[in-house]
């Protein structure tokens, strides 16, 4: 089953992605999707989220937008978060802002698994960058789909500890 016409950005992209613009433009589809249909819950995924362009401010904005609506939550799954904290500094501010509804988590630090380069709008869409170097992914809209990499990523999400924190406390 194909739900394109729920997915209106997405469904207007070649499922196909074949260049770093092609990523971005997914990503940024994915987000208006969700706020357009009022999904609930988005997961990103990245070993440490080195290439997503998540100091944009339009995907920022979009990302605010889509947080405002009521009961909305983010998950980010990551084995490193260090990197993001020094290139991103405008998502860092944005996410100590969001953090009440924004979770990060890494798997275990026995579970050496390289985690997928994955984008999913729950009940909708993922999003799958299969070779990072050569930025080369797909995008799938088939229900049955992303319901297994939503049940994939929530197994690994149940073993997974809280990371990157909004503030550091300390003296």
């Amino acid at each position: 089953m194909n739900d394109a016409a729920a997915s209106p950005g997405l469904a207007d992209l070649p499922p196909a992605i074949d260049s770093r613009r092609d990523f971005i433009a997914a990503l940024q589809a994915s987000v208006q999707s969700a706020v357009a249909q009022g999904t609930r819950r988005m997961l990103w995924a990245d070993s440490d989220f080195a290439e997503w362009p998540l100091d944009d401010a339009m995907l920022l904005e979009a990302m605010t937008q889509w947080l405002r609506l009521p009961r909305r939550h983010l998950v980010l799954l990551a084995h490193d978060f260090d990197d993001l904290s020094r290139r991103c500094p405008r998502f860092v501010a944005w996410y100590r802002t969001w953090s009440h509804v924004v979770g990060a988590f890494s798997p275990p630090s026995n579970e050496t698994a390289e985690l997928p380069c994955l984008f999913l709008v729950e009940g909708t869409a993922a999003v799958y960058l299969v070779d990072k170097e050569r930025w080369r992914g797909r995008i799938s809209l088939d229900t049955k789909e992303v319901n297994q990499a939503r049940d994939s990523t929530d197994a690994l999400l149940q073993r997974s500890e809280p990371a990157f924190p909004a503030t550091t406390l300390g003296l």
